[in-house]
């Protein structure tokens, strides 16, 4: 919580002082957090507000006026403004003549300023978590507040909050350092008094000081590494304010257990960094970061009790691996009823038999376009990936769903595309993760993710705002992501429409269309987030067609390599001018619009030259996309542009003989047709 809140904090004093005319050229911020304290120091503050002169407007005369003399709201508007009534002048305005003052206004000191408004941004600051340490006092924090520390050039600046008055004073590490208070002069000593105090306050400088210390730690044993994890490395950094890495070790007996189980339980249970040898395999050491000094002796009471602390966690892990042998995978399916999926959809055992029908019917189409898969594996894979929800190892270690499983389909010799399918199950969990290696694996991944959005759908149980408690938008997005990435012939209206056939839930053909948008949105976010394309590329390659996922990333690929050429710039205007003049007929008149051009009617050289080279081109651009040629086709439709523009230039569209208007109405509507198939060009932006 502390990362999102120094930056939040820092846009937020930023913005305050900007709002408030406070900053000058030179301003400069730099945030600093440690899980004891928030802080920003900056410079270029100006230390009052400029005077304004400004004119206030006010009510209509014909209101503040009757027969000359002011009324009351002539007089309430003076006194607002801080004027004499004769200081009142008019000014006239598109709505008419208005009374008028003009105002000038002192500029408040800086610290006055501050002082009356910091406390409101201070409690203004989000917590996914926070609570609150006074009985009746409104506000809250993530923790208990104990100091403030709030300077202006060396000047207390008056403010309270939490029930704390700002003082010059901070404090430094609580074990190293005591509680001691260390005098601030200004911001230009901050850091190195804090320093002094065993805290380092900036970021940055912690996690580099880790990073150099996981290193030395590693290298005191030959041929070790620590294994790099960067979100480890960034949860031990807002951890510690004075970090220092410890060396551990356990019984290499241990190793005999899943490397999956032993990092686990060091990195999500202790904090420890896994260490490997040079070909990447799991060694008998750990690394944990203190954030504390130790000497030898008490490095070795450190050490001592943290190699206690794992050994113990590594022997529940044990104990729960070999008890959980006795009831094979196949036996714990009947297991699953008693296990609770959702309270109005019902037991796993129940979520079990819905996916098993989902993954064969998206298997049945895989397969008829020409997918190479083992379908008898695939749907063992998909009775069993819920089984290990009944597992101790499980209930321990929560994190494990699924890996668990896989693992356990390994030892218990059910094949290697059975347990590689469960063991990756629940990936890809984010917009990092890989897809699973193997087409079983994606289909059982797209068969639970979708069936489980259709019917959460069906009992209207939809995201709203910021609510997700389902997780259904990273539901979406793996599914996105394996259709992306993966080796499956399926596509978007396939799964959604495959999964609402197989629901069991009396609304889910009523939601087919918005399970279908809810994927699309989805979409453009991996194309955009993922893809790096630019949002009207996004929207210009969807509106064209948005089920086929790997295609609507060829053609996206193909637009940004086109996009920005002059010529290709121009067509995309003209088809924005094309569909702006198509709604405009559409506007005026009844019935759809004409489709059908007569070449009898083309009277014009240029609506005759557009429509030849239209045909012809057509037919071109058509054997281009078929091909997924994209570039190519996009380049082609491209030099359709000396011929778009000779037409506007010298052709009237909307002609007052109504057979010739709607003929070229239909021409035109040809030409947006048939060059739209790739991606709708009026999308494209163009400055």
């Amino acid at each position: 919580m502390i990362a999102a809140a120094e930056v939040e904090l820092a846009d937020r004093l930023q913005a305050l002082l900007t709002r408030e005319k406070l900053l000058n050229p030179e301003f400069a911020l730099d945030r600093y957090s440690t899980p004891r304290r928030l802080a920003l120091r900056m410079s270029g503050v100006l230390p009052q507000q400029p005077d304004l002169e400004e004119t206030l407007t006010g009510p209509a005369v014909a209101i503040a006026y009757k027969g000359g003399e002011p009324t009351p709201a002539a007089h309430a508007f003076a006194k607002k403004a801080g004027v004499e009534l004769s200081q009142l002048t008019t000014t006239v305005t598109p709505k008419g003549e208005y009374v008028a003052a003009k105002v000038h206004r002192k500029g408040e000191a800086a610290i006055a300023v501050l002082a009356g408004q910091l406390p409101r941004e201070l409690a203004a600051l989000y917590w996914p978590k926070n609570m609150y340490w006074r009985a009746g006092k409104p506000e809250r924090f993530v923790r208990p507040l104990r100091w403030l520390l709030a300077l202006l050039d060396g000047e207390i600046i008056p403010v309270e909050f939490g029930g704390i008055a700002a003082s010059h004073y901070s404090y430094g590490h609580r074990i190293l350092y005591g509680d001691v208070p260390i005098e601030i002069a200004n911001g230009v000593d901050y850091l190195e008094k804090l320093e002094a105090a065993y805290v380092l306050p900036d970021v940055e400088a912690r996690r580099h000081k880790i990073r150099k210390a996981l290193d030395s730690a590693a290298r005191s044993v030959p041929g070790i590494r620590w294994r790099e994890d960067h979100p480890l490395v960034d949860t031990v950094t807002h951890l510690t304010e004075w970090p220092s890495v410890l060396l551990g070790c356990f019984e290499v007996e241990y190793l005999s257990l899943p490397e999956e189980v032993l990092v686990t339980v060091m990195r999500d249970h202790q904090k420890y960094f896994a260490l490997e040898d040079s070909s990447g395999k799991l060694a008998p050491y750990f690394l944990t970061v203190l954030n504390t000094e130790a000497n030898a002796e008490g490095e070795a009471i450190i050490r001592h009790g943290n190699e206690r602390v794992l050994r113990a966690r590594f022997n529940d892990a044990q104990f729960f691996w070999d008890f959980d042998q006795r009831v094979p995978l196949v036996d714990r399916i009947e297991m699953l009823k008693s296990v609770t999926f959702q309270k109005d959809l019902g037991s796993y055992f129940a979520k079990t038999e819905s996916n098993t029908i989902v993954a064969g019917m998206l298997a049945d189409v895989a397969l008829l376009r020409g997918a190479t898969l083992d379908k008898p594996a695939l749907l063992m894979a998909v009775r069993l990936a819920k089984a290990d929800l009944t597992a101790e190892l499980v209930k321990e270690f929560t994190e494990l769903q699924g890996v668990v499983g896989g693992l356990y389909a390994r030892a218990q010799g059910l094949g290697e595309v059975v347990s590689s399918a469960i063991y990756w199950q629940y990936r890809p969990a984010s917009g990092e993760d890989p897809i699973p290696p193997s087409v079983e694996g994606q289909i059982l991944g797209v068969a639970d993710r979708i069936n489980s959005i259709v019917d959460m759908f069906a009992i209207d149980l939809k995201p709203t705002g910021s609510k997700d408690p389902f997780a259904l938008r990273r539901a979406a997005s793996g599914v996105v992501k394996i259709l992306a990435e993966g080796e499956l012939p399926l596509s978007l209206a396939d799964v959604c429409k495959i999964a609402t056939q197989a629901s069991g839930q009396a609304n889910a053909s009523a939601n087919l269309q918005p399970v279908r948008q809810f994927l699309r949105e989805r979409l453009e976010f991996y194309l955009r987030e993922n893809r790096n394309f630019a949002y009207d590329v996004v929207a210009a390659t969807l509106a064209a067609a948005d089920s086929d996922i790997p295609d609507a990333i060829a053609r996206g690929q193909a637009l940004t390599a086109v996009r920005g050429s002059q010529d290709f710039n121009a067509i995309s205007s003209a088809f924005k001018r094309i569909k702006n003049i198509l709604r405009q007929a559409a506007e005026k008149q009844a019935g759809p619009l004409p489709s059908e051009v007569d070449e009898g009617l083309l009277s014009d050289d240029a609506e005759k030259a557009l429509y030849a080279e239209a045909i012809q081109l057509a037919a071109a651009v058509e054997k281009l996309r078929v091909a997924q040629r994209y570039t190519e086709a996009l380049e082609q439709i491209a030099t359709l542009r000396p011929g778009v523009d000779r037409f506007f230039d010298t052709v009237m569209v909307m002609a007052p003989e109504p057979e010739i208007r709607q003929n070229r109405i239909a021409l035109i509507a040809t030409v947006l047709r048939e060059f739209s198939k790739i991606a709708d060009f009026s999308e494209i932006v163009v400055a």
